[in-house]
């Protein structure tokens, strides 16, 4: 195929770029750059997303970004004590601290950027 060996890259828009940037890099603790109006996340796994304006954004209905993790209740208690708020989902079985504990897949817990698009963190 031709485009087997190209570095593709995923992509996701916002309605505030400023406010996206803050939220990755301060929030989330990510590696973050910018280049004209776009912003680019350098995930640990060495690839990267951009973040792009789009003034008519309509938050994404499903999961942007998973973030393995190693700790899911150390991550979800410091992700709360930085501001976050977890989402709560009638299909999932979530305890107290918002993580899905249920079975048939990984312990997992949903949250939003400031443009309202949904991440995750779960159980590596």
């Amino acid at each position: 195929m031709m485009l087997a060996d190209s570095n593709a890259f995923s992509g996701f828009s916002v309605d505030d770029i400023k406010a996206a940037k803050t939220f990755y890099a301060e929030t989330l603790g990510l590696k973050v750059s910018d280049e004209n109006g776009l912003l680019q996340l350098h995930l640990g796994s060495g690839s990267s997303v951009i973040a792009y304006p789009k003034p008519d954004h309509t938050p994404a209905t499903f999961t942007i970004l998973n973030f393995p993790v190693t700790d899911i209740d150390a991550t979800v208690d410091e992700l709360t004590r930085r501001g976050v708020t977890f989402e709560r989902y009638e299909f999932a079985e979530q305890d107290e601290k918002g993580i899905h504990r249920g079975s048939g897949g990984p312990l997992i817990a949903w949250f939003t950027d400031p443009a309202g698009n949904v991440l995750s963190v779960l159980q590596e």
